[in-house]
């Protein structure tokens, strides 16, 4: 009877495992997550309760003590190991701390593009307890001003190649006592001080920790920029504790120390500089650098390097899925692919065409307080929900009235939950554990992200401004995102901002700017609804001059509709639906239509010859 028993209770635990990868596949994946926040969490409470303060540098100077002569950077022809990398930041800020329109702990906005340089001086601004603003290399004029003033920096450190964009508001800076630095030997121009030459010749010895004893978890640690629902860009407040969360989350991201990482993706934006930068700090991994994505240069790179990690935004996965096929497609180390905004008929053809590399896409934003990750492997799938996770950081999804921009409420006043398998905003609790911080100098807008009285009187919630869907299996889908944003190129862009800018051209009266789909193409592109001033005719080389000069090349509008008036609301809200349905299909429309065409340097008339070689992708967008 006993040799039964036992028997039976061996079998059943046999028999567990395949009953529940049967009925329930994913319970497996969701015991390892749960392991995961587990270790996540216990890793962050215990480097919070450390004396003095555990900050992303005390990471970096463990990871250097660690393995002093292993590679940190490698960047083209350079190459520079851990130690390497900690002297040059020493150097940058003892050159910087001796410098009389510094002191510790001033806010500095950096102003390059991808390179060592960026890296090795947000480390020597860390080590003097400096926030520092990651200023987009790509603005200029008005927007580079915006972005500056938000951070009230005292001190701009420019790239050599971004002399002329510094010129350009040099006069605003200099009248607000702002120290211009620019990484260069020497430069004749007034008010601008070369740098480099005082780096070269500063000491290499290690920086007093006093420099930075007044940072605590609280203090701002970066500024990253967000094109948000209305105006110029934001200055999202990311500070010591949320790097810290990050760090600790980077932990169990699949990355390990002997992973080399691929970063291609802009140091100015979340993605390049958390996930990227900050997370090989975590790791101590190798970073391979390059000055720009480059579909032709990606695999060769992959290969010359050996790496085994590389990051990605949607339209990474479809600009290497487009480029020729090669018999050494698969020929490569690659391992693991980490970031979001990946369609799933691009999931599928990358993993065909380029070898069985893991994808773990992620949902996350730099100034918000709730995240999904797709442990799973789920194509399509943003990341999958479960209890405990909604347990420590409550989110829900409620349902979203797209015509009037803005949750439906019940007659209580409270937002109305969405069921499985619609589509609904989400909006995710502010807590202590989950907090918003905001944006600096902007309590309006931070206000505005604030979602109250969602579901119980009184509370609060952040507000994504994205539309989610919850499908019978748990996993979580982007839909698309709501109000005067759109995303194009891996860039959120500002309609309001937009618009503000078109119409300071002579000709334009009123613009309407909001984002087309095309096929084969990730995000929205650009698209303005305009009318002309009175007895004024559309100009077209003028209008792409001053585009040209005021915005960067995601944000331009690509096409022009020339209309009589501006449909608005009641509230005198401009109405974008009917304008995004019709989208710029010169058949459907009988408005005048244009194109920006870089080639004649104008906006042209869009024919139907050229609506038909943008569908059929022989035109480039």
């Amino acid at each position: 009877m006993e040799i039964y028993i036992i028997s039976i209770i061996l079998a059943s635990i046999l028999i567990i495992p395949f009953a529940l990868k049967t009925f329930s596949p994913y319970v497996w994946m969701d015991i390892l997550y749960f392991g995961d926040l587990l270790r996540i969490l216990v890793k962050l409470v215990a480097r919070r309760r450390r004396r003095p303060f555990f900050f992303v540098l005390d990471r970096f100077l463990e990871q250097t003590a660690a393995h002093p002569d292993k590679p940190c950077i490698v960047f083209e022809n350079e190459r520079y190991t851990y130690t390497c990398t900690d002297k040059r930041s020493n150097k940058i800020a003892n050159a910087l701390q001796s410098h009389p329109g510094y002191k510790a702990g001033d806010s500095v906005a950096l102003f390059m593009g991808n390179e060592p340089a960026f890296m090795f001086t947000w480390l020597a601004l860390a080590k003097l307890g400096s926030p520092v603003a990651l200023l987009n290399h790509n603005i200029r004029t008005k927007s580079l001003l915006h972005c500056f003033n938000c951070c009230k920096a005292k001190v701009l450190i420019a790239a050599s190649e971004l002399k002329e964009a510094v010129e350009d508001v040099l006069p605003s800076l200099i009248e607000q006592g702002v120290t211009v630095l620019l990484m260069s030997k020497h430069c004749d121009t007034p008010g601008i001080q070369s740098f480099s030459h005082e780096v070269e010749e500063a000491s290499d010895a290690p920086v007093p920790r006093s420099f930075r004893s007044h940072v605590t978890l609280k203090s701002p640690a970066v500024y990253i920029y967000t094109s948000g629902t209305t105006g110029l860009p934001k200055a999202a407040v990311v500070n010591q504790n949320r790097l810290l969360i990050a760090l600790a989350v980077l932990s169990s991201n699949g990355v390990s120390s002997s992973d080399i990482f691929y970063l291609n993706l802009p140091l100015y934006h979340t993605a390049g500089f958390v996930v990227g930068f900050i997370g090989t700090i975590e790791t101590g991994s190798t970073i391979i650098l390059k000055r720009k994505f480059s579909a032709s240069q990606f695999w060769d790179d992959c290969r010359k390097y050996n790496v085994t990690v590389v990051q990605y935004i949607g339209e990474v996965m479809r600009y290497l899925c487009c480029t020729p096929k090669k018999d050494n497609d698969k020929d490569h180390k690659v391992r693991l692919a980490i970031g979001n905004g990946i369609r799933a008929e691009i999931w599928k053809e990358f993993l065909n065409r380029f070898g069985n590399i893991q994808i773990r896409e992620f949902y996350a934003s730099t100034e918000g307080n709730v995240g999904f990750l797709n442990y799973a492997g789920k194509i399509g799938a943003i990341g999958r929900v479960n209890f405990l996770h909604r347990k420590l950081f409550p989110y829900t999804l409620v349902k979203y009235d797209t015509e009037r921009d803005e949750p439906v409420r019940d007659a209580d006043g409270l937002c109305i939950e969405t069921p499985k398998g619609e589509p609904g905003l989400l909006v995710s609790k502010i807590t202590n554990l989950a907090p918003f911080v905001g944006y600096a100098q902007n309590e309006e807008q931070t206000e505005r992200k604030k979602l109250r009285d969602v579901l119980r009187k009184g509370d609060i919630y952040f507000n994504t401004g994205d539309l989610m869907r919850i499908d019978k299996d748990n996993f979580i889908y982007f839909q698309d995102r709501v109000g005067d944003t759109f995303r194009w190129k891996g860039e959120n862009v500002a309609t309001t901002e937009v618009s503000d800018i078109l119409t300071v051209c002579d000709c334009l009266k009123e613009a309407n700017v909001y984002g087309v789909q095309v096929a084969g193409h990730e995000g929205r592109i650009g698209m303005a609804a305009v009318t002309m001033k009175k007895e004024v005719q559309f100009d077209g080389r003028k209008t792409y001059n001053h585009v040209v000069s005021c915005l960067p090349s995601y944000a331009r509008p690509r096409f022009i509709r020339i209309q009589n008036a501006v449909e608005v609301t009641g509230t005198f809200k401009q109405m974008k639906v009917k304008l995004v349905e019709e989208g710029f299909d010169p058949v459907r429309i009988q408005d005048p239509l244009y194109i920006l065409d870089e080639n004649e340097k104008s906006y042209v008339p869009l024919t139907a010859q050229i609506y038909n070689a943008i569908l059929s992708g022989n035109m480039k967008l």
